[in-house]
């Protein structure tokens, strides 16, 4: 059974073309961020941007086969990419709050054993 969350992070001020290259540099670089992605047991990672009047927000999603396995795998990696997501994050979020689940319905497992 895969476990589920999602963050909606407060981007500090003026830090939208920053999250804009995070993402290009992100999907650019998919092949080394795919393989911090397994280290990391995730399985399904999004991120959506969400602006309105009380300001810039990350909203990312997250499926894992063990968060408490991808803390340590964070805290141990390697991989260039990761240090790379460590100085945007300290350079655009200003907070991040885990957001309450209410339910998850997940296929992938119906998917994948077709």
């Amino acid at each position: 059974m895969l476990e589920t969350r999602c963050h909606k992070i407060k981007l500090k001020p003026g830090s939208i073309e920053r999250v804009r290259e995070w993402a290009q540099t992100i999907s650019r670089r998919r092949d080394e961020a795919l393989a911090t992605l397994r280290d990391e047991t995730i399985v399904i990672e999004s991120a959506f941007l969400d602006r309105s009047e009380h300001g810039d927000f990350l909203i990312v999603y997250t499926k894992a086969e063990s968060f408490a396995r991808a803390a340590g795998a964070v805290r141990q990696s390697v991989h260039a990419i990761d240090e790379y997501h460590r100085q945007f994050k300290r350079a655009t979020w200003d907070a991040n709050e885990k957001l309450e689940l209410l339910f998850d319905l997940d296929r992938t497992t119906e998917i994948e054993s077709v």
